[in-house]
């Protein structure tokens, strides 16, 4: 299920800044992302949770822009001409139903249509954006450690995904980083790479039993919204969506 928009127009989205003030971003269903730039820095990666999130580890990345909010289903739609999640009724809420491999298509006709050169995140890049850069605060979710002011996740969505920047911005005013949809990264997945992985702009391994996704959903315990989170699992595309990169 999806929750309806209140919004007047799919191309508004009312989102919630970090002093608490609203605001409507007109461009959040334009064809193209609206995008933050993200300064490049070194940080801690990883957690002590789970083993699969050990060891914490330094990587140094160099500066990138992340979309500011999860693909739109009115996004994939002007794209591609169709709308491959579950529930069509809410244009505002983010794409779901969708692979990997769908993703490089999206990818390659809008490269085409925008002449621009957009990319998954990495991995990497999605944790250091989610845990807000430069800016960081140390919070275990994407911009405050209470998970309800930030993530949409089983304890509080009904089970519907939700139209994009509805709860607060992280640090660098990203939505949705926690909770909401489950993103997907452009790595392959393994459960020990943190034990072997490069310090400076790691890609990832060479192949996996899957690609890396991250940051929980609607579906999900909100422990599975924590940033080091990482799901051991291949999941159904129906609970997978994504958002958007792209290099400097």
């Amino acid at each position: 299920m999806c929750w309806h928009s209140n919004s007047k127009k799919s191309e508004n989205a009312t989102s919630v800044n970090s002093d608490g003030n609203t605001t409507t971003d007109t461009t959040v269903n334009s064809i193209e992302p609206v995008m933050i730039t993200v300064q490049g820095g070194r940080f801690a990666m990883g957690s002590n949770d789970n083993n699969n999130e050990k060891p914490i580890h330094n990587v140094t990345l160099s500066s990138f822009k992340i979309a500011k909010y999860e693909t739109t289903q009115a996004q994939w739609q002007k794209v591609m001409g169709s709308n491959p999640s579950g529930h069509k009724d809410c244009m505002d809420c983010p794409v779901t139903g969708v692979s990997w491999d769908n993703i490089q298509t999206f990818i390659q006709k809008l490269n085409t249509l925008s002449g621009k050169h957009y990319r998954l995140p990495t991995e990497a890049e999605w944790e250091y954006a989610a845990r807000g850069g430069t800016k960081s605060k140390g919070f275990e979710y994407a911009g405050s450690n209470d998970v309800n002011a930030v993530a949409w996740t089983f304890a509080n969505s009904r089970l519907t995904t939700h139209p994009v920047g509805q709860k607060e911005a992280n640090e660098l005013g990203l939505y949705d980083m926690s909770g909401n949809v489950f993103e997907w990264c452009n790595d392959w997945y393994d459960e020990n790479y943190y034990a072997k992985t490069p310090e400076n702009n790691p890609k990832g391994p060479a192949t996996g039993p899957h690609r890396v996704f991250r940051g929980g959903n609607v579906a999900s315990e909100p422990a599975k919204s924590r940033l080091a989170y990482r799901n051991p699992f291949q999941l159904g595309y129906a609970t997978l969506g994504f958002r958007l990169a792209s290099s400097l």
